[in-house]
């Protein structure tokens, strides 16, 4: 049957009749709210190519964690900035660390939120990569045991879920076994399983310090002409134990999100990534976009994808609005 009989037109008439046949919703139970945290006291500090985004100390931070709770965003996931870096990135696995200070303080501030972990060397090495430096290269195998100790000293301050990022190969079988083995079988696995290697990083990189002094990180970052490689990648995550996985950057790969929801249909998550942020604030500022209809767009188009859930620095915000919206 077709025109003039069948009019789709007809359930798009108000706005009423919209909600009602929509397919895909956006809640505040979908987000998960960035933090960047540093060292010091009463520090906020605002990262010039994120504006309105902070880097947080630990005070701060639990501040603004316990807000988000409020607003009835269910989970943050931090992101540190140490005061020292070396070759091996040592300070990621110090107990007294800004991330792991920052866990024990938001918990008090904000039992019920959940707390992410991102787990990854590059905030702390000296030369900006991943992992440990042989023969001018990344190694993975060294670096491993070095994921592994800093999942662990996470899961000791009190970390809901461990979220490596790193892109080494067994990473996940290995902070898996090295949890299991420390009495800390209930602590669940983020990974982020199917990351690129995007230009849509160089935001975050300005915020964390993590710029690579050499090089790039294209041989352990997937290439982004590769779809059907990510189905592997994120498949060799399950297989060694990750209880969600994650599909990074996000606008960009949307098909891949697509594919991997479709696939394994596990529990998959989207990262709006710092340059995704960056784009939209630039483009708000200069007037050439309605800031909030493209945020929230952007937002449903990663759920109408597959995403049960999204990274965004954008989650306190749109909780403000979608609670303003009931």
């Amino acid at each position: 049957m077709s025109f003039p009989t069948d009019r789709p037109r007809r359930l798009r008439r108000s706005e009423t009749l919209r909600r009602m046949v929509r397919e895909t919703r956006l809640s505040v139970d979908d987000l998960v709210q960035p933090l960047f945290v540093m060292s010091g006291q009463n520090v906020r500090r605002e990262i010039a190519s994120m504006p309105g985004q902070y880097r947080l100390s630990v005070d701060r931070a639990a501040e603004e964690a316990a807000r988000l709770a409020d607003w009835g965003v269910p989970a943050v996931i931090l992101f540190g900035i140490p005061e020292h870096k070396d070759d091996s990135g040592s300070s990621a696995w110090n107990d007294e660390g800004v991330v792991q200070g920052a866990v024990q303080a938001i918990k008090q501030a904000a039992p019920n939120l959940l707390v992410i972990t991102d787990v990854c060397l590059c905030e702390y090495t000296s030369h900006g990569h991943c992992g440990v430096i042989s023969q001018g290269d990344v190694s993975n195998d060294l670096t491993l045991k070095l994921l592994a100790k800093t999942a662990l000293s996470h899961a000791q301050a009190g970390a809901d879920l461990i979220a490596p990022s790193d892109m080494m190969d067994g990473r996940v079988a290995t902070i898996r076994r090295t949890l299991d083995e420390n009495g800390f079988h209930e602590t669940a696995i983020l990974s982020y399983a199917v990351k690129y290697a995007s230009g849509f990083y160089g935001p975050f990189r300005d915020a964390a310090g993590s710029t690579p002094q050499f090089g790039d990180r294209c041989s352990y970052q997937m290439d982004p002409g590769n779809a059907l490689e990510a189905l592997r990648e994120a498949e060799l995550d399950l297989e060694e134990g990750a209880d969600m996985i994650m599909v990074k950057p996000g606008i960009a790969y949307l098909d891949v999100l697509a594919l991997v929801k479709a696939t394994f249909n596990r529990v998959t998550a989207a990262y709006q990534v710092s340059g995704e942020y960056a784009m939209i604030e630039a483009a708000a500022h200069n007037g050439w976009i309605d800031r909030q209809r493209v945020i929230l767009e952007t937002l449903l188009a990663f759920k109408r994808a597959g995403a049960d859930f999204i990274l965004t620095y954008y989650a306190g915000e749109v909780a403000g609005w979608l609670r303003n919206d009931k």
